[in-house]
């Protein structure tokens, strides 16, 4: 897919009756199958947790969908409405704009 991928941050822990735009993307502590719904509409996924044959990476590319995991900390740094750009060829995550900047 794409190298370089923009958008907006949707942090979420507990995926019942929680929603997310198509151009959002998710982010968790780890994906489990509740979370299913939600990485269908996301543009992205991004985990604290997980290694290559964890649910995230394994749905993700199912999906056909961006994924960065073992992140460690994504859901400390990153807020609603921040906007980040992926990396997908080295797994980094870089803040461009946070939310209420």
């Amino acid at each position: 897919g794409k190298d370089v991928l923009t958008g907006k941050v949707r942090v979420i822990f507990d995926p019942k009756n929680e929603s997310i735009e198509e151009n959002e993307i998710l982010v968790t502590s780890m994906t489990r199958p509740e979370f299913i719904q939600l990485m269908r509409k996301a543009r992205a996924v991004v985990t604290d947790e997980g290694g290559i044959t964890c649910h995230a990476a394994i749905v993700s590319r199912e999906m056909n969908k961006p994924c960065i995991i073992g992140t460690r900390n994504a859901t400390k740094v990153l807020s609603d409405g921040d906007v980040v750009e992926l990396r997908m060829n080295h797994g980094i995550v870089k803040i461009v704009t946070k939310a209420g900047a």
